[in-house]
C-alpha cells in the first residue's frame, strides 16, 4: 500500500465516497452544461428565425417596380438590433444594417433553400450566429441572411459553467465529511470489539466480545470470534487438567522416593541397608501395572481430544467390540494412545472421522487409530517410529510437533509388553494399531 494512502479504513472510506460522488457530481454537471448550452442557443436559432421571417415580409413589401439594386443602405442599428444583409444572384451584397466589417460571402445561391443556423465570426472576431433563406424582391430572388452576437449566451454559459466548476469542491469536501461521520458510526462496533478484545488475555479468556446484532456482518464476526474463544478457552482448561493430574500422578511416587531418600540418610547404614533402601526408590519408578478396560481408555482419550477434533471440525469415533481388558501401565498407555489419536488430528483433513476401534484377536488386545489422511509411502514407513523422522518435509513445516509423538508411543507400548504397528496406503489412510495381552 502506498505511503500516502490514508491507513484509517474510516479515512479511505470517506475518501472514496467523495471521490464516488465528485464523479456523479461531475457528469450531472456537464449534462446540465451541454443542457443550458443547446437551450440557450436555441432561443437564439428560434429568434434568427423570427429575424428572416420580418425581413422577409418587408422586402416583399417593397414596390414591385423597385429592383433589388436599388435597395439603399440604413443607418447604423442599435446594438440589440439583428444583423441582416441582402444578396444578389451574382454574389453582390445589396443591403446591410451596419457599416461594420461584415459577414463572409455566403456560400449558398440565392435561388437554394435555406440551411441551419452556422456561428461564424466577424472580421474583428466578434461571434456571430447566423440563418440564411432565399426571398423574392420584385422579379428577383435574393439572399436574405440574418445574424444575432452569441456575446451573451457564451458569457451566461461561461458564467454558469464557473459556478459548476467552483461547486465541485465543496460538493467533494461535503461528501467526504459525510463519508467520514458515516465511517465513524458504521464501523463503532469495530472498536468496541478492538477494545474488549485487547483486555482478553490467558486468565480472562471467559470474557466475550459484544454482539449487538448477530445478523449483521460486525455481529457475525464477533460470533465466529467469540466461538474460536470458547475453543481456547476449553483447550486451556484440558491443559490446566491435564497438567493438574500429570502432577498428581508425580507427586505420590515423588514423594515417596524423597520420604525413602531422607529417612536412609538420617544415620549411618550398612551396606545391605543402602542396598535395601535404593531398591525402595527404583520401586517407585516402576510401572503400576493395572488391569483396566481398553474401549474405556480410548473413550476417555477423544473426550480430551475432541476440542482439538472440533477446531479442524473433525469427528473421533469409539468401536469397542465388548470388554476388552489388557493388565498394563494405565498413564503411560494412554499417553501412547493420546500420541497416535494426536497425530490422527494433525494430519487428517478437515471435517473427516478418526476411528478408535478395540477387539481381541487370538487371545490379545488391539486398539486400532484409523486416519483419513493423505497417507504415507512405503519407503516411509518402516522408519516412523524413529525420533524426529518426518515422512513429508513440506506438510511437517505447516505441522507443529517434533518429530517424538510416535516414537513416544511405541516407548510407552514396548513398556507394557506389546507392540505398535502402521499400515497405510497413500492417499487412503493410515492405520496405527497397538496389539497387548489381553488380561
Amino acid at each position: 500500500m502506498s505511503r500516502h494512502w490514508p491507513r484509517s479504513v474510516r479515512a479511505r472510506l470517506a475518501l472514496w465516497h467523495g471521490v464516488a460522488l465528485l464523479v456523479v457530481v461531475s457528469i450531472y454537471a456537464a449534462a446540465v452544461l451541454v443542457q443550458v448550452r443547446t437551450d440557450l442557443y436555441e432561443a437564439l436559432d428560434s429568434q434568427l428565425q423570427g429575424d428572416v421571417a420580418l425581413a422577409t415580409r418587408w422586402l416583399r413589401e417593397l414596390p414591385a417596380a423597385r429592383p433589388a439594386g436599388n435597395l439603399t443602405l440604413l443607418a447604423e442599428p442599435t446594438p440589440d438590433l439583428p444583423w441582416v444583409e441582402v444578396w444578389s444572384r451574382d454574389g453582390h451584397r445589396l443591403f446591410a444594417t451596419s457599416r461594420r466589417p461584415g459577414l463572409p460571402p455566403p456560400d449558398n445561391a440565392p435561388g437554394a433553400a435555406g440551411r441551419a443556423p452556422v456561428s461564424v465570426r466577424l472580421a474583428d472576431n466578434a461571434p456571430v450566429r447566423t440563418l440564411s433563406a432565399p426571398a423574392l424582391v420584385g422579379s428577383e430572388t435574393v439572399l436574405v441572411r440574418v445574424g444575432r452576437s452569441e456575446a451573451d449566451a457564451r458569457l451566461e454559459l461561461t458564467e454558469f459553467a464557473t459556478a459548476l466548476l467552483v461547486s465541485l469542491p465543496f460538493a467533494f469536501a461535503v461528501a467526504a465529511g459525510a463519508g467520514y461521520l458515516l465511517a465513524r458510526r458504521a464501523l463503532a462496533p469495530i472498536e468496541e470489539m478492538t477494545s474488549r478484545a485487547r483486555r482478553i488475555t490467558a486468565e480472562r479468556l471467559e470474557d466475550r466480545l459484544p454482539v449487538d446484532d448477530p445478523e449483521d456482518e460486525f455481529g457475525q464476526l464477533a460470533t465466529v470470534i467469540n466461538a474460536a474463544l470458547a475453543r481456547l478457552e476449553r483447550s486451556f482448561e484440558t491443559l490446566r487438567r491435564f497438567t493438574a493430574d500429570a502432577s498428581h500422578e508425580l507427586r505420590t511416587p515423588l514423594t515417596a522416593i524423597r520420604s525413602v531418600g531422607e529417612v536412609g540418610l538420617r544415620e549411618h547404614r550398612t551396606e545391605g541397608d543402602y542396598r535395601e533402601i535404593v531398591g525402595s526408590i527404583l520401586e517407585e519408578t516402576d510401572l503400576q501395572p493395572t488391569s483396566f478396560s481398553l474401549g474405556e481408555l480410548a473413550s476417555e482419550v477423544t473426550e480430551d481430544l475432541s476440542v482439538l477434533a472440533e477446531e479442524r471440525r473433525q469427528s473421533l469415533e469409539v468401536q469397542d467390540a465388548g470388554q476388552v481388558r489388557v493388565r498394563a501401565d494405565r498413564p503411560t498407555l494412554r499417553q501412547a494412545v493420546i500420541n497416535l489419536v494426536d497425530n490422527a488430528i494433525k494430519y487428517s483433513p478437515e471435517e473427516t472421522a478418526i476411528r478408535l476401534i478395540t477387539r481381541r484377536d487370538r487371545g490379545q488386545a488391539v486398539l486400532e487409530v484409523i486416519d483419513a489422511g493423505p497417507g504415507i509411502g512405503p519407503e516411509h514407513l518402516p522408519h516412523v517410529f524413529e525420533r524426529f523422522y518426518r515422512a513429508d518435509k513440506a506438510r511437517s513445516r505447516q505441522v507443529a510437533g517434533t518429530g517424538l509423538g510416535l516414537s513416544i508411543a511405541r516407548w510407552a507400548v514396548e513398556a507394557n509388553g506389546g507392540r505398535v504397528e502402521a499400515e497405510s496406503t497413500e492417499g487412503r489412510g493410515s492405520t496405527f494399531r497397538i496389539v497387548l495381552p489381553a488380561a
